[in-house]
């Protein structure tokens, strides 16, 4: 019977998400439920539950996980002070008189961005709010238009600082030092190859991408010059300061995630943007989300207590060790089901579900954790373009022009999946691209 139980209880776990019903109560619901009849059938001991009360304190006790409030807060007060606004106008004036020019505009401050804030959702809706507009009024494709947006608001995902990696590295028992600098060559990897197909797409559909006529783009290239310098220098300065740190040593993600918070206050402050208004719709955005994340944390935690005093952990450990091609199908199963799940679930909920369950088996099939984790980042990107429920659609369906169907945004951002997958199928290949950057 205890072989049946643990698979019974993630599929129920599952059904209940699906219905729509919020996922840390479906998690904290289904432990709770399985913990009963566990009890009743004898394949469950509930002096388990003793061990709750450590488990709750040791998550809110956790240092490492004290970083995300720090970055989150970090990156929506950088969005608040207008910092995507200004690259966005000055790297459309850059690149503007280039076939392209625009969409490669968006890449590369989508690019900055994530670097310095992280924050997926703002981003999209900044510049789909922003760029969306010029690019449509110019005679860009309104596929390109809305699927460079989404992918490259999505690039904060691994791009480090982020905060799934924060939680990745939580949930894996390593660095989160070590996957910030693992996944700073994928992520930029993916926004060159972003770059690419925006390049190749200008060049065999010049239509679709056309470039500004000169008289758009009145300005010396004396004052570019200047324009560029004093809008890329803030955010720059920034992210020297805050992964530099993390990358030499000196601190740690949640200290660097300090630092980039008064660096941030600096920044708005300087550019005049920074008052009580903006600084209280950051602080609510910061524990509304931070909430959410410990809220998830905590039901997941009971209902991995539970799963495991079912022997739910060692069926599935014995499942997928045994799969016929051993290696190559473990990586398979995860990976597809984690672009599975991406199509329902929030990456969060993906985390805290998937994360606990595969790890060990990783571990004892020789995988690098570090290698591992931005492995899924990667995958869990992906979740952000995938129809019907990925966030960065329904953020830029919120911004964009009613006149844009949402077929246009689904079929605009299929070529961003093809070049994420692809992306992944490297990662898995050649695992040195992360692994070059392990320091222990």
């Amino acid at each position: 019977m205890t072989d049946i139980l643990g698979p019974l209880m993630f599929v129920g776990a599952l059904l209940l998400i699906f219905t729509g019903y919020p996922v840390a109560f479906s998690l904290a619901g289904t432990g709770l439920l399985f913990a009963v009849i566990g009890g009743a059938l004898g394949e469950f001991d509930w002096i388990l539950f003793s061990a709750l009360p450590n488990r709750t304190f040791g998550i809110m006790s956790n240092y490492v996980l004290l970083a995300i409030p720090f970055f989150i807060l970090m990156g929506t007060i950088l969005q608040r002070s207008g910092l995507a606004e200004d690259l966005l106008e000055t790297f459309g004036i850059l690149f503007g008189r280039l076939r392209g020019g625009l969409a490669i505009g968006v890449i590369l401050v989508g690019t900055l961005l994530a670097a310095a804030t992280g924050v997926v959702g703002a981003t999209v809706v900044s510049m789909g709010m922003i760029s969306l507009p010029i690019m449509l009024r110019y005679g860009y494709s309104p596929a390109l238009s809305t699927g460079v947006i989404a992918a490259s608001g999505t690039l904060g995902q691994v791009i480090p600082p982020s905060v799934v990696l924060i939680v990745l590295g939580d949930q894996l028992g390593v660095s989160v030092g070590n996957l910030f600098l693992g996944s700073l060559v994928p992520g930029l990897a993916l926004s060159s190859m972003y770059l690419l197909y925006v390049v190749v797409v200008a060049i065999f559909q010049p239509k679709s991408a056309p470039a500004l006529h000169d008289e758009m783009l009145d300005i010396s290239k004396a004052q570019l010059a200047l324009r560029v310098f004093k809008v890329m220098l803030p955010p720059l300065a920034l992210i020297l300061i805050v992964l530099g740190s993390i990358f030499a040593g000196i601190a740690t993600p949640t200290e660097a995630g300090a630092m980039g918070v008064i660096g941030a206050l600096v920044l708005a402050a300087l550019n005049r943007r920074l008052t009580l208004k903006t600084l209280f719709q950051a602080l609510d955005a910061t524990v509304e989300l931070t909430t959410m994340v410990i809220v998830l944390l905590l039901g997941a935690t009971l209902f991995s207590l539970v799963f495991r005093g079912v022997g739910g952990d060692a069926a599935v450990e014995h499942l997928l060790t045994n799969l016929p091609g051993g290696v190559v199908s473990f990586l398979l199963f995860v990976n597809l089901l984690v672009f599975f799940l991406g199509f329902f679930l929030d990456y969060f909920e993906i985390v805290f579900i998937i994360v606990p369950l595969m790890a060990p088996i990783a571990l004892n099939f020789g995988f690098d954790l570090v290698w591992f984790g931005v492995m899924l980042g990667v995958n869990l990107q992906t979740s952000f373009l995938t129809p019907p429920f990925g966030f960065s659609l329904f953020y830029l369906r919120g911004v964009a022009p009613p006149d844009i169907p949402t077929t246009s945004i689904y079929r605009g951002v299929i070529p961003f999946i093809c070049i994420q997958s692809i992306g992944l199928l490297l990662l898995i290949l050649f695992p040195q691209i992360v692994t070059w950057a392990s320091v222990g």
